[in-house]
């Protein structure tokens, strides 16, 4: 039997209509599939995003990457408050991987330390020391981790690429983007 996974979403503005829409990258329903999870896309809308969690009893919550975090001068503040209002419900019940942007949520709320970096973006690099090479795809690079927090992994650069702190899992690569899923982050969301 498939579990359900709740996904955060990235808000997208429509410049033709002006309209702040919710999307997810396609390529995350395969990869789950591949974990043998179904995800449950959770609108940016507080109540709304709550209500659906609830309702579907999720077997983990899931962070997408997407958007800079409005306390970085990121334009989607409505995105970062329904994820927190995600985060506290989910604190003792689930188990939360912040993939990108998720990874630097959790960073942030929990006291880490972010900082603007150049060369991430759009680059593959590898990871110390799991000794993969991974994807990139931010601007923003976790310095500092937060406090508590176990560093699972480390660029070339020093700044951290995954963390563990609790029940909260951080990666900033992105494992859906990937032509085939990687073994090791099948495993990661199975060991969820």
């Amino acid at each position: 039997m498939t579990r359900l996974v709740g996904l955060s979403q990235r808000v997208v503005v429509d410049p033709r209509t002006n309209e702040r829409r919710d999307a997810l990258d396609q390529r995350w329903m395969p990869f789950l599939a591949a974990c043998g999870m179904t995800g449950v896309p959770l609108p940016n809308h507080t109540e709304t995003a709550l209500q659906v969690a609830q309702a579907c009893g999720l077997a983990a919550l899931i962070l997408t990457g997407g958007n800079d975090l409005a306390a970085l001068a990121g334009d989607a503040p409505e995105r970062d408050e329904t994820e927190r209002a995600l985060l506290d419900w989910a604190a003792e019940r689930l188990p939360v991987l912040g993939v990108c942007r998720g990874a630097q949520h959790l960073a942030h709320l929990a006291g880490g330390q972010l900082e603007r970096v150049g060369g991430h973006a759009g680059t593959r690099h590898r990871v110390e020391p799991l000794g993969r090479e991974v994807n990139s795809f931010h601007d923003w690079a976790i310095t500092q981790a937060p406090p508590g927090a176990d560093v699972l992994a480390r660029a070339a650069d020093g700044s951290i690429e995954a963390f563990r702190l609790g029940n909260r899992t951080a990666i900033l690569w992105h494992p859906e983007r990937e032509a085939q899923p990687h073994p090791d982050d099948i495993a990661l969301l199975k060991g969820l």
